[in-house]
């Protein structure tokens, strides 16, 4: 995640001007193929063949007072946005935000969303569904003031994700399960969870890249069930977060930190202690 203000300009480049407040679109494709020409750079099929790679997983990240970004469709504008703020979206806003317009079909008016992991995303993933939806909206997580941020920012229902969680969210649905499950962990347990909890005819959006493996088939999952495993999001529907945020509708909790208090963050982040984002300003 990288935002700023634009410093120097490369020969050639129009679009962006010196001075410009801006934000770095992760997802870097190679800008040709199909996936690529339907605005899902997210979904480059040539991305690994090309050796193209996303800022901070690969090429040189934002964890720096300077960053080169080498083409000027992965800059966003951020207009009146504060770059401390807004940074975040790019990842802990998009990715939520991503999974859940790819669930809107199960997200009718009344229907029920549950979120494991309040942290970083997933407080963000409650503030879209209060946003975008009219969901009862259920969090979980192992940390109480998780739990709390995850009031805070909107959930209608909040428990801690243990072996009761499913009993709990059948419970507050007459029986019947979750609508939808966005997972923003993704280790075996949760996946697991998101598999015992999820309605007939339910998605259940794997977010959290944590290794948990779900099957999927006859008998394995309800009737109609789909599983997804959704990464990061497209440039446009970033413009989109960053008008929710525009608007007042979203906002990252974030916690500032200087480029020397890094580690401390990273520290911090290993143990779970960060209340939503961690932002280092150098």
């Amino acid at each position: 995640e990288g935002a700023g203000i634009v410093d120097a300009l490369g020969a050639g480049v129009t679009g962006v001007g010196v001075g410009d407040s801006v934000a770095v679109y992760g997802p870097w494709g190679c800008g040709l193929c199909h996936a690529c020409a339907q605005d899902k750079e997210n979904y480059c099929n040539r991305a690994a063949e090309l050796g193209i790679f996303p800022p901070g997983l690969g090429a040189q990240g934002a964890l720096a007072e300077y960053m080169i970004v080498d083409d000027v469709r992965h800059l966003v504008p951020l207009g009146d946005l504060d770059p401390v703020e807004a940074v975040s979206l790019t990842d802990a806003g998009l990715t939520p935000y991503h999974a859940i317009r790819s669930s809107m079909a199960a997200l009718r008016p009344g229907a029920t969303a549950v979120v494991i992991g309040a942290g970083g995303l997933g407080h963000m993933g409650i503030q879209l569904l209060r946003a975008l939806t009219g969901v009862t909206i259920i969090a979980l997580d192992i940390d109480q003031d998780k739990l709390r941020l995850a009031t805070e920012v909107g959930a209608h229902h909040v428990a801690p994700s243990g072996p009761d969680a499913p009993a709990f969210i059948r419970q507050l649905t007459g029986g019947d399960g979750a609508d939808a499950v966005f997972d923003f962990v993704g280790i075996q347990a949760t996946v697991e969870l998101a598999r015992q909890s999820i309605a007939r005819d339910g998605v259940i959006q794997i977010v959290g890249i944590g290794g948990g493996i779900l099957p999927a088939g006859f008998f394995s999952i309800p009737f109609g069930a789909s599983v997804r495993t959704p990464y990061w999001g497209s440039r446009s529907e970033l413009m989109e977060v960053f008008e929710l945020a525009r608007t007042g509708k979203i906002k990252v909790h974030v916690e500032r930190f200087s480029l020397e208090q890094a580690p401390e963050a990273y520290e911090r982040l290993h143990a779970g202690s960060i209340r939503g984002r961690a932002v280092v300003v150098p």
